[in-house]
């Protein structure tokens, strides 16, 4: 029914007009911190940190800094969140929690435990909303909007654990999509129930051909697989001999630039991408118009601060060394990276989620991210960030005209001085020393630091070229596979000395 798709297309031009008359950021901000304030006054940490004291204050975002101190995930669960897990009510947002986002951002073993309340839950379809009306902004045709709409994400099939369930975002928020959606929505109930991330591939791949697609959401290195396992099993040479309608691709959770050579090469005709930005904390910024950068949502049951990410700041390690002076959104300013501090909806009070941003647009409260507190490298003050990293395998991709979608690095000591060891993954045949020094020199271009650094401590670029399969393989070990989870791009010693290990049996088992 094209009717459908003009009654949308219109409806959405309708409301995007609606929302060109908004309040300030700073405004926005303010009233949003009051709102979350007063829901939460009567909860133990609102009494304890005097909730009811700080929204009645005429100075109260400045009261609010003073009064309630900085959290990391372990200082929050062990005094606060955990209290939720054992069937506490009213800790540090009204009722009990029902969900809670199982989250480690890495490869690591052990996942956090972030909780998932349902105005949460709403906030997260709210901004979705919000987003799909910003399509707007797009040269769209209206009938995709009655096409199918793909998200690969985690299993809706929850783990319960006494009173709450828990589970990837993606799984929890997947489980509750309202019923409007549920005619758009693949791959359905009952595939997205299934908790074997290889089983749930191979079943989309067989339904496939059913459906017709028009939009994509997923994390790239997942949605490349699935879209690669689809392509041969139907034995045809891109995507869109399999969905001609296809036109829509919402990624988020790393980078897209180093997979988009590998991606566009799985394509009949070019894709719109559109960036999110939603972490287990929140739904915090999406990509709203053609060639723009993310923007922040600042009314929308979330509170930001920002700390400048610097030696004066944070150590070696990515953790806070003092306590420290945060920024509001009017007071950031376009060449600083920040560290970001969540005040949510969920119970995150002055919570360090440990993403880095700068600001692009300071009017528009769009940001590029950056990398995380604890995923850079800065060994001897080199100040490599996970968004040089990417930068500079994408420089080196076009160079050579090759793939590489995955890569770690990680410090280390080298004849009494440093090193940075490069693992990357591509499946053509490249020269290691070749990638060492077009990597070393674009980096050299991106970071006046690195450059300064590569005359003087940091001796030396190792790079080392294995399969891309080992990655994933990887990951799988560690019970990490699919939906939102993703490869570590800096590994810390203990994870490198794992992952050398893991690298060299794989191997060994290759020349049997």
């Amino acid at each position: 029914m094209p009717v459908l798709g003009n009654i949308i297309k219109k409806g959405i031009g309708l409301r995007h007009k609606m929302q060109l008359i908004r309040r300030t950021p700073e405004k926005m901000q303010k009233r949003e911190l009051r709102k979350l304030l007063r829901k939460a006054q009567m909860t133990l940490f609102g009494e304890t940190y005097r909730f009811q004291e700080i929204a009645g204050s005429t100075n109260m975002i400045n009261k609010f800094k003073l009064m309630v101190p900085v959290h990391d995930y372990n200082s929050i669960f062990s005094r606060w969140w955990n209290k939720c897990l054992h069937e506490e009510e009213n800790v540090c947002w009204p009722g009990k929690v029902k969900y809670f986002a199982l989250s480690s951002g890495t490869s690591e073993s052990s996942s956090k435990h972030i909780p998932v309340t349902r105005e949460m839950v709403k906030a997260i379809q709210k901004t979705s909303i919000r987003q799909i009306i910003s399509l707007a902004n797009y040269d769209i045709d209206k009938k995709i909007f009655e096409k199918g709409i793909l998200m690969l994400g985690g299993s809706t099939h929850l783990n319960q654990n006494g009173s709450y369930f828990e589970g990837d975002l993606s799984g929890i928020t997947a489980s509750q999509i309202p019923f409007w959606f549920q005619h758009f929505y693949k791959p359905g109930r009952n595939i997205s129930r299934k908790k074997d991330w290889n089983e749930k591939l191979d079943e989309i791949v067989l339904k496939a051909r059913d459906w017709d697609i028009g939009v994509i959401v997923g994390v790239p290195a997942w949605l490349q697989l699935l879209l690669e396992k689809v392509i041969a099993h139907y034995h045809v040479k891109h995507i869109h001999e399999i969905w001609p309608n296809l036109s829509i691709y919402c990624h988020g959770g790393v980078s897209f630039e180093p997979y988009r050579k590998s991606f566009d090469a799985l394509l009949g005709k070019p894709l719109i991408y559109i960036e999110t930005y939603l972490a287990s904390e929140g739904f915090i910024a999406y990509q709203a118009e053609p060639e723009s950068n993310l923007r922040l949502v600042l009314d929308n049951g979330i509170f930001f601060e920002f700390i400048p990410f610097n030696q004066e700041n944070f150590n070696a390690d990515g953790d806070l060394i003092r306590k420290p002076r945060t920024l509001t959104v009017g007071e950031v300013d376009e060449q600083t990276e920040y560290a970001i501090l969540l005040s949510t909806c969920a119970g995150a009070w002055r919570y360090l989620i440990g993403d880095t941003i700068k600001f692009t647009n300071k009017e528009k409260c769009e940001i590029i991210i950056t990398g995380r507190t604890r995923h850079f490298l800065s060994l001897c003050g080199e100040h490599l960030s996970v968004d040089n990293m990417n930068k500079a395998i994408e420089m080196v991709s076009e160079e050579l005209d090759i793939n590489i979608n995955e890569f770690t690095v990680s410090g280390i000591k080298y004849q009494n001085l440093f090193a940075h060891k490069w693992f990357v993954g591509t499946d053509v045949p490249v020269n290691s020393e070749q990638l060492k020094i077009l990597i070393d020199e674009k980096l050299k271009i991106l970071n006046d630091d690195y450059r300064v650094e590569r005359t003087s401590a940091l001796k030396e670029v190792i790079v080392e070229v294995i399969p891309q399969q080992y990655f994933y393989d990887y990951l799988e070990s560690k019970g990490k596979l699919g939906a939102q989870n993703k490869f570590p791009r800096v590994m810390k010693q203990q994870q490198t000395e794992e992952w050398e290990k893991f690298i060299s049996k794989r191997r060994s088992e290759a020349m049997i």
